[in-house]
């Protein structure tokens, strides 16, 4: 993937050989024809690494209770359908931006403004989960729809 987008964007985006997710993200975010092109080579190699290792998973013995994958834009992709059950896990907006400007994502407002709203995302999903407290909360939720899924 480095090969291809230092290709499309110059050396500044993998600079000593590894690909800077900001940089990479001011170019997308900037053009909608940039996004639409860092997808459309993304998105099929994402969902081909799905399917190689849900096989991978399914031809386990005995097979896991749940096998769990985090896909970015999972709805947005179309490639729930590939999927048995969907999580979405959701935030309100104002601590959805204080937890991504945390983590030093850059155009926060261009990655929300890409994605389904948070209600899209829950009425899409088979379950969802509030995450709007501590680290404990969210494990405890996760879980019960963990036990939802062997049930």
């Amino acid at each position: 993937m480095r090969d291809v987008v230092v290709a499309r964007w110059g050396e500044e985006v993998a600079p000593e050989g590894e690909v800077d997710r900001a940089a990479v993200a001011q170019h997308a975010f900037a053009d909608p024809d940039e996004r639409a092109w860092l997808e459309g080579v993304l998105w099929p190699r994402v969902g081909a690494r799905v399917a190689q290792w849900r096989e991978q998973v399914l031809a386990q013995q005995p097979a896991p209770p749940a096998a769990v994958i985090e896909v970015p834009l999972l709805f947005e992709s179309g490639m729930d359908a590939g999927f048995d059950a969907t999580l979405a896990i959701v935030a309100p907006e104002p601590l959805r931006e204080e937890r991504a400007g945390a983590r030093g994502h850059a155009a926060v407002a261009q990655r929300s403004a890409r994605q389904l709203s948070q209600e899209e995302k829950a009425r899409r999903a088979t379950y969802v989960v509030v995450n709007d407290g501590s680290l404990d909360e969210l494990e405890r939720r996760l879980s019960e729809v963990l036990a939802k899924l062997r049930a």
